[in-house]
């Protein structure tokens, strides 16, 4: 019986010290996080998109609450009013911010892509890409499968199973940058919205030269250059028998897209503001 009670009491004294250790180990490296991170979490949308650039909802709110300037710091599922209570609760003035939305660089439906074949098995974006080609000659275009589409975290993107080909809501869109991370052919692409502006972009990827590029695709980009030379803002630059549209210099002029003989440069209104 006298070894059962020098048993007991040796574990407890064990449990006792070891309770003491960890109490005090708890208490000398005790961290005290910012009260005000969990009030500018509560705002956040909760997407952990990382549209902001940062891993997620959590490390936004830090560096909110950490900074020394807001600028930089947007989250792209908020508005203004959200973004305003979230300086109010940091105490900073707002930061300057910049709406990107996401476009397409891709216009090959089905009736104007040539499709080579037919793939049978899981249908799937990236597994396809690793594979082969895809079904069209194109080796830039649209793979038609919705990658992007899934993996939208705002709805900002539908399927069209009939032209096999996703477009963007860019009133929904809110740049998180998803879309291009699921996209292995790097389709989507962020654009920053100016006020007044309309979005004008090359709607194609090809770098093929033009005879092989216009066999692909009916609305492939050739490289001609013809939009470049009527460009009055010099916002047009021609790389790999590809135009491409800076949309810090374009003026929305328009005379691009009246030129192209390709129809393969897109013109869309400026969406809303985020509310």
């Amino acid at each position: 019986m006298s070894y059962i009670v020098l048993s007991l009491a040796i574990v407890g004294g064990i449990g006792i010290v070891a309770a003491l250790l960890l109490y005090f180990v708890a208490k000398r490296f005790n961290v005290v996080e910012d009260p005000r991170i969990a009030e500018v979490e509560a705002i956040l949308p909760g997407a952990n998109c990382g549209g902001c650039g940062l891993s997620g909802c959590a490390a936004f709110a830090r560096a909110c609450c950490t900074a020394t300037s807001l600028d930089g710091l947007n989250c792209t599922g908020l508005g203004d009013k959200e973004m305003a209570q979230i300086a109010k609760i940091v105490g900073l003035a707002e930061g300057t911010r910049i709406r990107k939305v996401a476009v397409i660089r891709c216009n090959a439906a089905c009736e104007t892509r040539q499709l080579v074949n037919h793939f049978e098995g899981i249908r799937s974006c990236a597994l396809e890409h690793s594979y082969y080609q895809g079904e069209s000659a194109c080796n830039f275009g649209c793979l038609g499968l919705g990658d992007c589409v899934a993996a939208c975290p705002f709805d900002a993107m539908t399927f069209s199973e009939s032209d096999k080909y996703p477009t963007v809501d860019i009133d929904k869109c809110t740049g998180c940058g998803k879309c291009l991370e699921a996209c292995p052919r790097a389709l989507p692409k962020m654009r920053e919205v100016h006020p007044g502006k309309q979005l004008v972009y090359v709607n194609c990827s090809n770098r093929n030269k033009g005879p092989l590029a216009m066999k692909e695709c009916e609305v492939s980009c050739i490289g001609c250059g013809l939009c470049k030379k009527k460009c009055p803002s010099e916002a047009i630059t021609l790389e790999s028998f590809l135009a491409t549209i800076h949309g810090d210099k374009c003026i929305s002029c328009l005379e691009c897209v009246s030129v192209c003989p390709r129809k393969s440069i897109m013109a869309e209104d400026a969406p809303a503001p985020l509310k």
